[in-house]
């Protein structure tokens, strides 16, 4: 909190290698709700995800916000996070690369996914 109150930007993510508690994806909820239980609000922890990496790469020009000619995935939620950071785990649909996934594609990607882990062992 003190990096952010001194002007540190602050980016979503880590170098932590997977298998320790990171599962791509997923984690980035739990870390945001953290940037929030530290003292940042839901809008700067969602900045974190989205306009600093974005400042930090130099591509303001055509990441980090949706705006016409921009490059953007999006993720479609049910509920605000600025009300709630955890509302970001209520995703209804993932537009990405153009596509549009559904909440039942999502559903089927993580069955996949899974039956893919379950069969690996």
């Amino acid at each position: 909190m003190q990096m952010h109150q001194a002007g540190v930007p602050l980016l979503a993510g880590t170098d932590t290698a997977a298998g320790v508690h990171v599962v791509p994806g997923f984690s980035l909820h739990e870390e945001l709700e953290y940037f929030v239980k530290a003292g940042l609000t839901p809008i700067e922890a969602l900045r974190t995800a989205t306009t600093n990496p974005a400042k930090f790469l130099g591509r303001l020009r055509d990441l980090g916000t949706i705006e016409e000619g921009k490059m953007a995935d999006l993720v479609l939620l049910d509920e605000n996070p600025l009300k709630d950071i955890r509302n970001t785990r209520k995703i209804q649909a993932v537009v990405m690369g153009g596509r549009y996934y559904s909440r039942s594609d999502l559903d089927e990607m993580l069955r996949k996914v899974e039956a893919a882990a379950a069969a690996s062992r």
